[in-house]
């Protein structure tokens, strides 16, 4: 029912379903408002004008559990009690105790309606609610002024993104979802009113109190979008309340410190104002929040808020416009309203002019003593109180306190933090971001030819999210202004340095939304982004802050709003520079020459995104689960540290980083630490080299090695194929120590006739940090591997049987350097890697990083007698220089992450084409099941025994290990890659634990249940 409801009627399904669910108080509600009908059409107005005699007709009548309720609790109630009722008081939840008995002395002896919460934490909300509701007979009314969330008021708990945010979000179906979300979390927290949605269109830029908090400028844009999180809301049995009726948007105070004024004419007030409270009183609205405003078109008495006029709130709000739903003041300690007299007076002026419910009062007792004087004196009559308190009761039986529960607090953090909710948050971020300009259609950036990219950060402090994720896409050259510019010396600085560039990204941050401070943009900031124009760049500016900061700065060639600033707008925004994602965000405002939704809508291509675990369907509940088994590893020392990363259907949904470089921890593990990749060289460099040259027809997989290395024939190898080696079925060993035991004193000290501790013109090859070798070295190990002996395992058919060998890939890569002219790093570096952007992906990383950046791998006392940190761990791959097709290539999690999945989408990266489609599935085949061997690739063992392989991994699913304690692996079938790295064998290579603790199947494991618990929820 559910389900046909959602897809048939879209988000107004939740009226018919409330109806569904709850149709008893639902038609009393609607009879209820029905009766409210214009005076002139009430049966004694009629007799009045009429000397008939007006004919009594005796209709049956329907007693709902509704009106039963409410008739009942009201006859119970004296003439405090009820006043009691108007009130809803404000409180705190991180207050002492003396605040906590203040409130419960209002509530016992004032006997107040309501309370709205403030600043504090959800736990203790939850259990002062529990106490303040156990004080009062009658259930209070619990509100939240939470426009975007309980993150607005309470720790520990969700932020939305502010309105304006929203307003460049095209699809409003978000917004509902996202009121539903707010909705659901109020409830549980015992919460019935949200005096949320802002409903005011913000015609005015200068406006200092609304802004960000409005949904824009246009008044359809305003309106759809509060009707969308009103209904979000009310589905979910939370009042919304619309607010700062009747139109706060174009004003230039700030009704917190004075009366604003409001010159609108009443048909500019009718078309522009009043449009989206029409809208959503037309619909189901229940709540309306009057604002302290003073609008001489309306109501011309001098210096009378809006809030306290007879003619605006029971005249237009109630007559005119035909609201029946609660009436709320804006807080009435607001200097706005309290100017214009005592507050006992100013709150009885309120309720005369047809407020419900004065939110926010000061003087309760006073005002209560002034009430019922003014009864007394027939200055309010005790029926208009009644209606009052009626509507008031109406709403809390249809809030449901006519069955009060006191507020569960079992697992209260994780109900209100709920990963569909993190999930959504990142949806709206998403598409609020907005291309606001886009010339020659630069974005998507083309990162191929001779782009050279920089990236300037203006203002966001050491903070550089933004930048490393730009680094994720293309290699470019960060520069940062910590605090923007200060004056023109740094300015021309900065445009020295960025002179080798053609492509400057400038990415402003600390952006305010005070429209008096030019929201926070300086003179010097705009005129770094003016002169890089002057200079031919090609510059995209982006702006992570509101939209009206647009107007301080010149035109570029692309311009990009996030509206906001935060971790998610930062990794977005670059997703979009380089195509990960579309934009499809509009401009909410105007300003300068953009127009209200202004916005171009980018396209993809087929680049690696960051998303949520919910939204590649996986669970992030159970992938936490990662957390405690990498953490409970590094305590029993199975590993320093480590990065493991998930990625499913093109998105990074995993991705974390464990411990620390060494046990002693002073340097933390993170996603820039680079790793000994070991084995996975064979996979991640080597068999690439090898599935490109097959594309390029320039090696065929039966032809002989020797065909390539004349030097093999006429010896034992002259026969293998690259099938062979591919397949390890050569016939070589799998290691040959005795290479670089020949570079030993019968001691077991180091010849000095290959080695130095100093690097020079003869000894330039490092195979160790403090350790050299002499060129020769290099041709002298590949003389020795041509002489080397082959194994005995013989198969009937006369053939090699498998035996995994190093060898067979060192060969592998002289075939590739043979063949192009040019060593394995070089061509795979220029091929592969460059075009796919991998900034930290290669060999001998001590020529490009610090040692500080890279894991060390061996305290290695057995050869070279030193700590191994940036120089192969390998030996045989040490003595070649460290680059070798069977070892040497350190990287990031994150680089091979885009590695695998241009692997995963058949050779397709970036709008490129590394292979042709049919490459990589015709490699990774089974072609070895005893072996679970493809070609060069390892494969799933058909009976689900490895200890790092899931068992639940697909038969077409294949990858790599590596010896450091790494892994790759990839799974078509569930569009998955999993990447584990680690330096297990520091400081001893003889630690197995990570494969006697499964460690690698077991985090590998997560992965797969990850999806198996999120179908099971769906299902």
């Amino acid at each position: 029912m559910k389900y046909w409801l959602k897809n048939r009627f879209g988000f107004t399904l939740s009226v018919a379903a409330l109806f569904v669910l709850s149709s008893v108080a639902a038609v009393a509600w609607r009879l209820i408002l029905k009766t409210e009908v214009n005076p002139a059409t009430r049966p004694e107005t009629i007799a009045a004008k009429s000397p008939q005699k007006v004919k009594k007709i005796n209709h049956p009548v329907l007693v709902l559990p509704e009106a039963e309720w409410v008739d009942s609790t009201l006859k119970s109630l004296t003439l405090d009690e009820k006043i009691g009722q108007l009130f809803m008081v404000a409180t705190f939840s991180n207050r002492d105790e003396s605040h906590y008995k203040y409130v419960e002395k209002l509530i016992s002896e004032y006997h107040i309606g309501g309370l709205i919460f403030f600043q504090g934490g959800p736990l203790a909300q939850a259990q002062l609610t529990n106490r303040y509701q156990a004080q009062s007979p009658v259930p209070l009314f619990i509100g939240i002024d939470g426009e975007w969330g309980l993150g607005m008021r309470l720790d520990s708990t969700i932020t939305f993104p502010k309105q304006m945010v929203l307003g460049a979000i095209p699809d409003n179906r978000l917004i509902y979802r996202m009121g539903a979300d707010i909705g659901q979390q109020c409830r549980r927290l015992g919460i019935h009113i949200n005096f949320a949605p802002v409903s005011d269109i913000n015609s005015n830029p200068n406006n200092p109190v609304i802004g960000v908090r409005s949904f824009g400028e246009d008044r359809e844009n305003v309106s759809r979008k509060a009707v969308a999180y009103m209904k979000g809301l009310q589905h979910n049995r939370v009042i919304a309340t619309a607010k700062h009726f009747p139109g706060h948007g174009d004003t230039d105070a700030d009704s917190h410190f004075t009366l604003p004024v409001l010159t609108h004419s009443p048909e500019q007030l009718s078309e522009v104002d009043l449009y989206p409270y029409r809208r959503m009183i037309a619909d189901s609205l229940m709540g309306v929040l009057s604002g302290h405003l003073y609008i001489p078109s309306l109501d011309n008495t001098p210096q009378l808020a809006s809030s306290l006029s007879e003619k605006v709130i029971n005249g237009l709000l109630r007559k005119d416009l035909g609201f029946r739903g609660l009436v709320f003041t804006d807080a009435m300690n607001m200097r706005g309203v309290l100017k214009t007299g005592r507050a006992a007076d100013v709150n009885l002026k309120a309720l005369v002019a047809g407020n419900d419910v004065l939110l926010y009062p000061e003087n309760v007792g006073e005002t209560v003593t002034r009430i019922k004087d003014a009864v007394a004196q027939r200055l309010i009559s005790e029926k208009i109180i009644d209606d009052k308190v009626k509507r008031i009761l109406q709403a809390k039986y249809w809030a449901g306190l006519n069955q009060y529960k006191p507020v569960d607090i079992t697992n209260l953090y994780t109900d209100l933090n709920r990963d569909e909710s993190k999930k959504l948050y990142r949806e709206l971020c998403e598409a609020s971001v907005t291309v606001v300009r886009n010339d020659n259609q630069i974005l998507p950036l083309q990162t191929s030819g001779d782009v050279k990219i920089a990236t300037v950060s203006l203002g966001g402090g050491s903070n550089f999210i933004f930048q490393k994720m730009m680094a994720f896409y293309k290699t470019v050259r960060p520069f940062t202004f910590y605090d923007g510019p200060a004056n023109q010396e740094e300015i021309t600085e900065m445009l020295g340095y960025l002179q080798p560039y053609n492509v400057v990204v400038v990415d402003v941050h600390g952006i305010s939304s005070n429209p008096r401070k030019y929201y926070g943009i300086t003179s010097e900031t705009a005129s770094f982004v003016t002169q890089l124009r002057q200079q031919g760049k090609k510059v995209i500016l982006c702006l992570f802050g509101s939209p009206y900061s647009i107007q301080y700065f010149p035109e570029t060639d692309a311009l990009i709003c996030a509206n906001q600033d935060g971790t998610e707008q930062q990794e977005i925004v670059p997703q979009i520079i380089f195509g990960a994602l579309s934009s499809e965000g509009k401009l909410p405002v105007s300003v300068s020459s953009y127009q209200t939704g202004a916005g171009f809508e980018t396209e993809t291509v087929n680049r690696m995104a960051i998303g949520t675990p919910e939204s590649v369907g996986m669970s992030s509940v159970m992938l936490k689960n990662i957390d405690n088994i990498a953490t409970a590893a590094i305590a029993d020392h199975v590993f320093p540290g480590c990065q493991i990363l998930v990625a499913r259907k093109g998105k990074i949904v995993y991705d974390k980083q464990f411990g620390g470089l060494d046990y002693r921890m002073p340097d933390r593990v993170n996603s820039e630490t680079i790793y000994d990749l070991a084995s996975l060289t064979k996979v991640s460099a080597t068999l690439q080299a090898i599935m490109l040259l097959y594309d390029r027809k320039q090696i065929g997989l039966e032809e002989k090695a020797s065909r390539y290395l004349p030097e093999l024939l006429g010896t034992n190898k002259e026969n293998m194929t690259i099938r062979d080696l591919l397949l390890h079925r050569s016939g070589l060993l799998s290691f040959y120590p005795s290479l670089w035991e020949r570079t030993k004193t019968a001691a077991g000290g180091l010849l000095p006739e290959y080695y130095s501790s100093r690097q020079d013109s003869i000894y330039n090859l490092q195979v160790a940090p403090k350790l050299f070798a002499k060129e020769a070295l290099r041709d002298s190990v590949w003389k020795w591997v041509v002489k080397s002996p082959l194994n005995n395992k013989k198969e009937r058919s006369g053939g090699y049987g498998f035996l995994y060998s190093d060898l067979g890939f060192l060969t592998l890569q002289k075939v590739v350097e043979r063949i192009t002219g040019i060593p394995l790093d070089t061509f795979v570096a220029v091929n592969i890697y460059e075009p796919l952007g991998l900034s930290y992906l290669g060999f001998n990383p001590l020529r490009r990083f610090p040692s500080r950046q890279i894991a060390p791998t061996e305290q290695d006392y057995r050869y070279r007698g030193q700590l191994l940190q940036g120089t192969v761990h390998d030996q045989m791959a040490a003595e070649v220089g460290g680059v070798s097709g069977h070892a040497g290539l350190f990287g990031t999690a994150r680089d091979l992450a885009v590695l695998y999945q241009m692997n995963l989408w058949k050779g397709s990266y970036g709008g490129s084409n590394i292979f042709q489609p049919g490459t990589v599935p015709l490699f990774s085949r089974i072609y070895d099941e005893a072996h679970h061997r493809g070609l060069g690739w390892d494969k799933a063992p058909s009976d689900g025994n490895s200890s790092y392989v899931s068992p639940m991994a697909s038969v077409n699913s294949f990858g790599h290990t590596g010896f450091t304690g790494a892994m790759v692996w990839v799974d078509p079938e569930e569009d998955l890659i999993f990447i584990f790295l680690s330096n297990r064998v520091y400081p001893d290579p003889e630690n197995t634990l990570i494969n006697t603790q499964r460690i690698r199947r077991r985090i590998h494991d997560v992965a797969y249940s990850s999806i198996r618990e999120r179908k099971s929820l769906l299902h």
